[in-house]
């Protein structure tokens, strides 16, 4: 169990999450550069997200680092920055974002 307070423009929001009692989470994927994994939601080898759908059905990410002595933090994002997220990081978008995205890609 991981419990966050949500951060909004660098300020915490009061709002909890618990990573663990999220309904639904993706992974960001990854692409090799020939010497690292580099994230495709940071393009960044040492600088990754996971995205969580809360059970309130919140959305919001994970932003973790590699880095000695970071601390990992968590941000709501709005519905078309989730789809957004998704899409970069090839997953399929679920039912309730699946209207997005012919407004997102062209």
């Amino acid at each position: 169990m991981t419990v966050f307070e949500l951060i909004d423009d660098g300020d915490t929001t009061g709002i909890l999450v618990d990573t663990a009692k999220a309904a639904k989470s993706w992974e960001e994927a990854t692409s090799w550069n020939g010497n690292n994994h580099i994230s495709k939601a940071t393009g960044d080898q040492f600088l990754h997200e996971t995205l969580y759908l809360s059970s309130k059905m919140r959305y919001y990410i994970e932003h973790s680092s590699q880095w000695q002595g970071s601390v990992p933090s968590c941000s709501e994002v709005s519905r078309e920055e989730a789809a957004k997220w998704l899409i970069k990081n090839e997953h399929a978008l679920p039912v309730d974002l699946a209207d997005l995205l012919d407004e997102m890609v062209e």
